[in-house]
């Protein structure tokens, strides 16, 4: 659908238009009525909009990407599923076309963001709540905007709310080429905090571990490497760490723990092995290690009253965008039309770039 103008007034009262009758009435989106393999149930359709009511806003999407969240919810096998049918798609960016008459926080041109999981941004344009959206700067690079909401968001908050860090202190991860791990080596590096990244081996390694040490990453090492002697020479240059953060699971996750220092945290935010976390029984006598674990989702909604938790992080993420200290992970551009290769492609191994479905 195209865009419709919007006439801004100068007059600050007029500056919004308001509207009972949508100037979109339709939009396309990628809907499944029931779980299973995405490629199969997922099917592009049009579907109609609802008319704009007092409290809600008309949203034209601009890109939304294919997180392994999407993936699982299709699937079934995620934790919140929403009513089926459903549009896929939790994270993304839209840009406002109308405002309803009582909406406060926005007004059209602003670049919002959803402020909760299921909101289904695989779409061309949608209807939705007021507060269902938080708006962002539209000052930052698109693909950042797109991505910001789930990835950084969850490495802003393992890095500030399990360990007091302090500059020169060290954290630990496996997973380090994903969304969050790419997140956590940049803040981490914003905030003079070292990491040591862990990597599954692969044929491009040596680029791999480039890329990584040129966002910011202290050191890049194979999965192998934490089980040898290598280990030991490179804690002489570098505190033990406080934190571990485990996507992964599985010996990997045991593998990460070995390393903390006495009382430190391992935070799991994700299961990629498919293997429980198992803690060797000397970690949690000797080293009193700390076992938690971290869902974004559930953070959000814990501080959805809390107008500045969600809020002051997005400001402070932007900020590191701004100053180029945090940019989005490799993205490829899909066009709608285009989903079942953008979703086969998200589902491959190794996958170095995030799809990202563009409008």
């Amino acid at each position: 659908p195209s865009t419709p103008t919007i006439s801004l007034s100068s007059a600050r009262g007029s500056i919004c238009r308001y509207s009972t009758e949508s100037s979109i009435n339709g939009c396309t989106a990628l809907l499944y009525r029931n779980h299973g393999n995405p490629s199969q149930v997922v099917q592009l359709e049009s579907m109609e909009l609802p008319s704009v009511g007092a409290k809600s806003v008309l949203v034209k999407l601009l890109a939304a990407p294919i997180n392994p969240s999407d993936i699982n919810m299709i699937q079934g096998t995620y934790a919140i599923l929403p009513d089926l049918p459903a549009v896929g798609g939790n994270e993304g960016v839209a840009q406002i076309l109308e405002v309803g008459s009582q909406v406060k926080t926005l007004r059209p041109g602003d670049w919002v963001i959803p402020r909760d999981a299921g909101l289904g941004t695989w779409r061309t344009a949608a209807v939705l709540a007021e507060d269902d959206v938080i708006s962002l700067p539209n000052d930052i690079p698109l693909f950042s905007a797109a991505t910001l909401g789930v990835n950084p968001c969850t490495a802003f908050r393992m890095l500030s709310d399990f360990e007091e860090l302090k500059p020169g202190d060290t954290v630990i991860q496996n997973a380090a080429n994903s969304g969050v791990g790419q997140a956590i080596i940049q803040i981490a590096a914003a905030r003079g905090i070292q990491t040591i990244n862990v990597v599954r081996d692969r044929p491009d390694l040596t680029q791999l571990i480039d890329r990584l040490k040129a966002m910011g990453a202290s050191h890049v090492i194979k999965e192998e490497t934490l089980r040898q002697h290598e280990m030991k020479e490179l804690f002489k240059t570098c505190p033990r760490p406080k934190l571990a953060l485990n996507g992964v699971g599985g010996k990997s996750a045991t593998e990460l723990l070995r390393h903390l220092q006495v009382g430190g945290s391992i935070v799991t935010y994700g299961g990629m092995a498919k293997q429980p976390v198992t803690v060797p029984v000397s970690a949690l006598i000797f080293k009193n290690v700390k076992v938690k674990g971290f869902w974004v989702t559930q953070w959000k909604r814990t501080h959805s009253q809390d107008e500045g938790a969600l809020r002051g992080m997005l400001d402070e993420l932007c900020s590191l965008i701004r100053q180029g200290k945090l940019t989005a992970p490799a993205c490829s551009e899909v066009g709608l039309q285009d989903f079942r290769k953008a979703l086969d492609t998200a589902m491959q191994p190794f996958s170095s770039a995030k799809q990202v479905l563009v409008m």
